[in-house]
């Protein structure tokens, strides 16, 4: 049921690939060159990877690392998720800023020193820009799933049982193998067996990879999601 997601990121992996930490935030153990193939995508890593080598790309790219560093914090961290998701203004805020920092890195283009040079930069900020939006719309599309899986879920499960913060999405993040993959959207703790049944279709209706859990004491990784939008479905 926890079907996995597709994750470029590391079918090219090797052994010897450095594991910077120049993103701001990075604390997880996912590399700065991991976090960019997952943000913008392989294309994008193999044009910053050119363009740092040649040594005329310092502060922009910091600059770039910053919105990254920014956009990945957040979806790594409900907590902040969920200020951003109740506080419009702030969450406007941020991608305003994130935009702008990428004007920033637009202004310090050259395109009539090197035409091509330039042609790969400009690749490298519509990526960018890409991601801020999708980004922005994220918080968008999980306060729409939230309000739907709550109207539907609510109906086969009492309503503290369907649990959206922090904490509960926290601690449902990994097992005993300490991998973290991606958040859950939702944890269900049903009151009964015969609750099972109905929500399992009804995380079905909403789109929802199910993943059970017993006590997390795993060492598999079973109880780990692969898609943030994923109801744990705690058994215990």
């Amino acid at each position: 049921m926890n079907a996995s997601t597709p994750l470029s990121l590391l079918e090219n992996a090797t052994d010897d690939a450095p594991r910077l930490r120049e993103i701001p935030y990075n604390y997880t153990s996912f590399s700065d060159r991991e976090i960019v193939m997952r943000l913008l995508g392989a294309r994008a890593w193999a044009l910053l990877d050119e363009l740092r080598g040649e040594r005329r790309t310092g502060r922009s790219a910091r600059m770039l690392y910053e919105v990254l560093g920014d956009i990945w914090v957040v979806q790594r961290n409900p907590y902040l998720q969920d200020d951003l998701l109740d506080n419009p203004k702030r969450r406007k805020a941020l991608v305003d800023a994130l935009h702008h920092r990428l004007a920033e890195v637009a202004k310090r283009r050259t395109p009539q020193d090197d035409p091509a040079r330039d042609a790969l930069v400009g690749e490298l900020l519509t990526a960018a820009r890409g991601a801020v939006d999708a980004f922005a719309r994220s918080f968008e599309d999980m306060a729409a799933l939230r309000q739907r899986a709550t109207k539907a879920l609510r109906k086969l499960t009492a309503h503290d049982n369907i649990k959206f913060d922090g904490l509960s999405r926290v601690s449902h993040v990994t097992d005993a193998t300490d991998w973290r993959v991606e958040y859950p959207f939702v944890v269900l703790t049903p009151d009964t067996e015969a609750e099972m049944a109905e929500l399992v279709r009804g995380c079905f209706e909403l789109g929802l990879t199910i993943v059970p859990r017993g006590g997390g004491t795993g060492y598999t990784g079973g109880a780990i999601p692969l898609t943030w939008k994923s109801a744990v479905i705690n058994t215990e």
